[in-house]
């Protein structure tokens, strides 16, 4: 345990190039695991192993996290023809979301949220219907139904009110006279 031990905070990334080099440098056998630990910042031994086990097991070596770049982009509106174009471009580089939220300024949320409606419901499920009615041509027959039962008891209540109404005011009249 070193004198930074305890000061550490925070997940440490590490770009594909620095973990190819290092895979690299150990199996060339140009010095042991902790000492490439060390020239290259590694945290621990075992992150390395992890990377070895990888790279001889053919498996591509990724940069970790974003690399450091920032991903907490403050989401913004975005258009329906937006929303098509970011899950087109996301899904063509490899479900990149934190490079596709950069290159359309939105949120990475928003990025994997769009690829997960895309995936559940097709290009429709990136509409946003919120706060919109349906015409009553696009209803189903139980919608129209629902519709018309909300409407009645909403006259209902009203007609309850108002009558609840009429009855104190009638009771404040008699009082009065």
């Amino acid at each position: 345990m070193g004198a930074n031990t305890f000061t550490l905070k925070g997940n440490k990334k590490y770009s594909k190039e620095l973990k190819q080099q290092a895979v690299l440098d150990y199996l060339a056998g140009y010095c042991s695991q902790n000492d490439i630990c060390k020239k290259y910042g590694i945290r621990s031994k075992g992150k390395l192993q992890t990377w070895i086990k990888k790279y001889n097991g053919h498996e591509e070596l990724k940069s970790s996290g974003t690399g450091g770049s920032i991903v907490m982009t403050k989401g913004r509106k975005t258009t329906f023809e937006e929303r098509v174009e970011i899950v087109q471009y996301c899904i063509a580089h490899d479900r990149n979301y934190a490079q596709t939220a950069e290159q359309y300024q939105v949120s990475y949320q928003q990025a994997r949220n769009y690829i997960v409606k895309y995936e559940a419901g097709g290009v429709e499920a990136l509409r946003d219907n919120r706060g919109k009615r349906k015409r009553p041509d696009e209803m189903s027959e139980l919608e129209k139904l629902r519709a018309e039962v909300k409407i009645l008891k909403a006259e209902k209540e009203r007609a309850e009110m108002e009558a609840s109404f009429l009855k104190k005011l009638e009771e404040i009249e008699r009082r009065r006279g």
